[in-house]
């Protein structure tokens, strides 16, 4: 099963249920950090970091961070974005659980 989230949850889209984006707990623009896992050696860094260029396409080098799992087997990366809506992000979002070699996006 595809998972967004830390709990295993099913991935969905990020936006609750009912929220309008006048709602959200956050204010835009604002700085947001995405972090999406996979498998050591498929580039994930690479992957992920054209997928949320396509929405967010000022994003620096500097805001790329990569990290190994203890034993070798994951990566994570983290992308830090100036976020302009909860629909940017959403978007972000679903673009990287439909991604095949992206495991998980936090």
């Amino acid at each position: 099963m595809r998972t967004a989230g830390r709990y295993n949850q099913p991935a969905q889209s990020h936006r609750a249920e009912g929220m309008s984006e006048d709602e959200s707990p956050l204010q835009f623009p604002c700085t947001f950090p995405i972090k999406a896992m996979g498998r050591s050696g498929c580039n994930l860094d690479m992957v992920v970091v054209e997928i949320v260029r396509r929405h967010a396409p000022d994003l620096t080098e500097g805001a790329v961070h990569s990290r190994e799992s203890a034993r070798g087997n994951y990566v994570s990366v983290t992308v830090v974005v100036n976020a302009t809506s909860r629909a940017q992000l959403d978007a972000i979002y679903q673009d990287l659980v439909e991604c095949e070699t992206v495991i998980m996006a936090l």
